[in-house]
């Protein structure tokens, strides 16, 4: 085996160099997605275009990086992206470490980064748990989907537990749609809000941590 390391050694490089090309740079669009219409709402290097407690949030190997280990949450906190948006798809990439987690769209801001709106929920709590789930912060709940667990039934046999997760939101009039891991989860029809914020959610209780990354947003 000693042998052969120095005639495998390039073998491997070669390989790991292929698998990062393959899924190309972070926070970079395509030449389809620019194509598109496609932007990027993170640039990768720091918070620029979002508020919240900065306490809680952070910029880390090219991920916003939201954390609750050195802050007891008494309530749901939120980074926010600064203007609001009505019409589009959002696509990102999301890794839960543990907890409870969602991406806020067409929702609404209230003081101490607190929102109201409509939420793509993403929990790890076995059964209870939340991936692909359709949710509306301070309002109605898990009661906008057809059953508590509409989402989830669909969304667990596709999610990568601890590991990143490809998410994305459509939007459009009263047309809501929600894809896990390339996996439509929800498709529904939703009129309670036609624009509002993007939002990030650390969940109150016991500490947590989400990363996210490669977030982009093509407006319809």
């Amino acid at each position: 085996m000693t042998r052969l390391l120095p005639l495998l050694l390039p073998l491997l490089l070669l390989a790991a160099f292929c698998a990062l090309a393959a899924e190309g740079p972070l926070n970079s669009l395509s030449a389809d997605e620019v194509q598109q219409g496609y932007r990027l709402l993170f640039n990768g290097k720091d918070l620029d275009g979002w508020e919240g407690d900065r306490r809680l949030w952070r910029v880390e190997d090219g991920a916003i990086v939201g954390s609750s280990d050195s802050h007891t949450l008494e309530q749901n906190t939120f980074l926010i992206l600064d203007r609001p948006y009505s019409d589009f798809v959002l696509r990102l990439e999301l890794k839960l470490r543990n907890g409870n987690t969602g991406i806020q769209f067409r929702s609404k801001v209230f003081p101490n980064w607190v929102v109201k709106g409509y939420q793509a929920d993403a929990s790890d709590a076995g059964e209870r748990s939340a991936w692909g789930n359709f949710y509306e912060e301070k309002g109605r709940g898990r009661n906008v989907m057809n059953t508590p667990t509409e989402g989830w039934l669909k969304g667990k046999t596709v999610v990568r537990v601890g590991d990143w997760n490809d998410y994305e939101i459509y939007a459009e009039g009263n047309h809501i749609r929600l894809t896990l891991n390339g996996l439509v989860t929800i498709d529904t029809r939703y009129s309670e809000a036609s624009d509002g914020v993007i939002a990030i959610q650390l969940h109150s209780g016991k500490p947590m941590e989400i990363r996210l990354r490669n977030i982009r947003i093509k407006e319809l």
